[in-house]
């Protein structure tokens, strides 16, 4: 009888360390994981939205060292507010990363899965890659551009001026 209370609390033991366990992966996958960065990425894109939305409204408009000076000027203001909404953004994403993802981690992952993760995440060849991303992007990029520039161009000018005429119709009616 002494032998089975011996097996069953040593089996609840083992139930309950489990979870401590598993938390203890699931954090490390919140450490190696930056997904604030997605969060950061939300705050940025509006201000690239806004400087790209400005450059489009002058294009045409005014002359180019006009434009040149009022998008100084304006991607001054998005620095601004970039530079003061990222580290809200960035705090706010590190606070509730743990509470929001880890009992989804929890949920949805075992712990060898976990484990699997963590070993991805760690991976030197990931780390490789994700530092070599912007490299192949630019590069695929720049080639895109230069097979896609004589097919798109015109078709980007004749869209602005489409746009521009708009504007301007819809500025100067009463």
């Amino acid at each position: 009888m002494s032998l089975t209370l011996v097996a069953v609390a040593g089996a609840a033991a083992a139930q309950q360390a489990t979870p401590d366990d598993k938390q203890k992966l699931v954090q490390k996958v919140l450490a190696l994981w930056h997904l604030e960065d997605t969060a950061i990425v939300m705050v940025q894109r509006p201000a690239a939205n806004a400087l790209q939305q400005a450059r489009i409204a002058l294009q045409g408009r005014v002359s180019a060292a006009k434009q040149e000076a009022t998008l100084r000027g304006i991607a001054s203001d998005l620095q601004q507010y970039v530079d003061e909404a990222t580290p809200i953004v960035r705090d706010n994403a590190q606070r509730l990363k743990a509470p929001t993802v880890g009992p989804l981690l929890v949920q949805n992952f075992s712990d060898d899965e976990l484990r699997q993760l963590i070993a991805l995440l760690e991976s030197p060849v990931k780390k490789k890659f994700e530092q070599l991303v912007p490299q192949f992007e630019r590069s695929f990029g720049e080639k895109i551009a230069a097979e896609s520039r004589a097919a798109i161009d015109p078709k980007l000018q004749a869209m602005t001026q489409a746009v521009g005429l708009t504007l301007r119709t819809a500025t100067m009616t009463p």
